[in-house]
């Protein structure tokens, strides 16, 4: 099964027009530093409280004592054939920077490029009918937007949110003796890589979806836990990227338990048969050298550690005392795949899998 409502007769697989899908159209990290290298600095005002500085999930600019508004963008080419699914993806994966600061969401702005010689105004709705439908779900409107006609079908949003500065949450703020807990299951890039070559079966699709459109919400919540001193989401450059960001802007090390990570169920099997992002490789030539294996990592494995997440969950590091409470307040809010997958040590910045 590759979509839930058919497209109009004549039109091409989304899939089919987008040389990477979702988060893994991200440019690899190690050429991504090399870009960022080259641009100037510009003077930090005081009031902007979280900047490019760590690779943080989105900007805080400070309005007032208790207020900070909130900013992130993001966008990609399509990961799934159906529009509406498509769309409510590529929103649900946007609004998520929002909560992984701790804010939450105020209003979106649309980002939309389209082959209009391609694909029908019909589909193009749908597209835009499937993001409206993840912001009416987080509360929010699309407040306006912009569109361009494009070689390759691309969508998603702005989204703008609110926190009280005392409550932000960076990826840099982790502390030694923290627990990691992450809240949804690997594999997302793999299932992708499986959908496109028409191998990921009915069951596979529905466990996708209801893992990519389901919101961050325990974020805001999360971030007023005095014990919880970190967070981020993981998506494009995979759980060992992601995880990796956080031990630099911590200078510390961490040390993830393998075991204990959560998988979507065929994850590890669609692997094994060879459904594994181009993104996936290209994380892990950026990042691998910073990696320690302490245990025998399977090609497989080493895939899923690098594989590109869209719209993926939530990694918090918290005091051990708070896991527990941290636990409780993401299965409240279905996030039932949640656990504890690893610590944060004294050791040099760096990532070890044991």
């Amino acid at each position: 099964m590759t979509q839930t409502a058919p497209i109009p007769a004549g039109e091409p697989r989304l899939t089919s027009l987008s040389h990477g899908g979702g988060c893994g159209c991200k440019i690899a990290p190690g050429v991504l530093s090399g870009i960022l290298r080259g641009t100037s600095a510009l003077p930090v005002p005081e009031a902007l409280l979280v900047g490019i500085e760590t690779s943080d999930d989105a900007a805080v600019y400070q309005l007032n004592e208790h207020q900070a508004i909130v900013a992130t963008t993001d966008f990609f080419m399509p990961i799934v054939d159906d529009p509406e699914d498509f769309g409510r993806i590529a929103a649900t994966n946007a609004i998520s920077d929002v909560y992984a600061m701790g804010a939450t969401p105020i209003f979106a702005l649309a980002l939309v490029g389209m082959p209009i010689n391609v694909l029908s105004v019909e589909t193009i709705g749908r597209i835009l009918e499937g993001g409206s439908q993840a912001c009416r779900a987080a509360g929010i409107p699309i407040a306006g937007g912009h569109t361009i006609d494009s070689v390759e079908a691309i969508y998603g949003l702005v989204a703008l949110g609110v926190v009280d500065p005392a409550h932000v949450k960076k990826n840099a703020a982790a502390r030694a003796g923290d627990v990691l807990v992450f809240g949804k299951p690997l594999g997302v890039g793999v299932y992708s890589a499986a959908l496109k070559k028409g191998k990921l079966n009915a069951a596979g699709y529905r466990e996708m979806i209801g893992t990519t459109t389901r919101l961050n919400t325990p974020g805001p919540r999360l971030a007023r836990l005095p014990g919880v001193h970190a967070m981020t989401d993981v998506t494009g450059f995979g759980l060992g990227g992601h995880a990796l960001e956080m031990a630099r802007g911590a200078g510390l090390g961490i040390r993830i338990d393998w075991a204990a990570v959560p998988m979507l169920a065929g994850a590890v099997a669609l692997a094994g048969e060879g459904f594994v992002t181009g993104a996936s490789g290209r994380n892990l030539a950026s990042y691998g050298a910073e990696i320690a294996f302490a245990r025998e990592m399977s090609s497989v494995d080493q895939a899923l550690l690098s594989d590109p997440q869209t719209s993926g969950g939530l990694l918090v590091a918290c005091a051990p005392e708070a896991a527990d409470e941290v636990l409780r307040i993401f299965r409240e809010d279905g996030f039932s795949e949640a656990a504890v997958i690893g610590r944060v040590g004294e050791a040099a910045p760096g990532l070890t899998i044991v």
